[in-house]
């Protein structure tokens, strides 16, 4: 699937606007309650819901069953419920992406079944949508151009940002930051 012409733009001017917004500077960090918050959200452990127990059972029985997930109050607002198993990075990413869900408007419309369990949730090119946008919001363009000017690891980015590895390499991939400053490095020498 392929998103539609121009939203990788629309997501890193998103993500600038939104940081902006929240006074953030290119060397800060994005923690994604903060950004939940920031929006008009109620944040939750889903262990305020459930008991804990029931948690560790589905993690148990299918260990990527639940991460996080928004609800609709009846007040209009919106709540997202975190998994409290799963680690900080993971949790800091799995909540962004509920938020770019919400940013996005997206609108639950498939009906999914988990066992005995049944649940609402976004079609494939939402999900997709909802993925490129909260990397763009852990992690827009010019703050990874900031930590990679700066000559930063792939590693200490992602400790320093509280983002997994894998997200890390990911948005140097996609964003084509590293070949920029490369060329621009040997542009410089030359």
């Amino acid at each position: 699937m392929t998103l539609r012409r121009g939203f990788k733009a629309e997501s890193e001017r998103i993500a600038k606007d939104i940081w902006d917004a929240m006074g953030l500077e290119a060397h800060d960090r994005m923690d994604a309650v903060a950004l939940a918050q920031h929006t008009g959200c109620v944040v939750r452990s889903a262990d305020t819901l459930v008991d804990i127990a029931k948690l560790k059972e589905l993690k148990r029985i299918q260990d990527d069953a639940f991460f996080a997930c928004t609800f609709e109050l009846p007040n209009g607002r919106r709540a997202v419920v975190f998994n409290p198993l799963m680690s900080d990075t993971r949790r800091n990413s799995d909540v962004a992406h509920e938020v770019a869900h919400i940013l996005l408007n997206h609108r639950l419309s498939r009906l999914e079944r988990l066992g005995d369990v049944g649940f609402l949730s976004c079609d494939k090119q939402q999900e997709e949508e909802a993925g490129w946008l909260s990397g763009c919001l852990l992690l827009p363009r010019f703050a990874l151009v900031h930590d990679l000017k700066r000559r930063m690891a792939h590693a200490t980015i992602a400790t320093n940002r509280v983002l997994s590895e894998d997200m890390v390499e990911y948005r140097v991939r996609v964003t084509g930051v590293a070949r920029q400053l490369a060329a621009s490095r040997r542009k410089r020498s030359s």
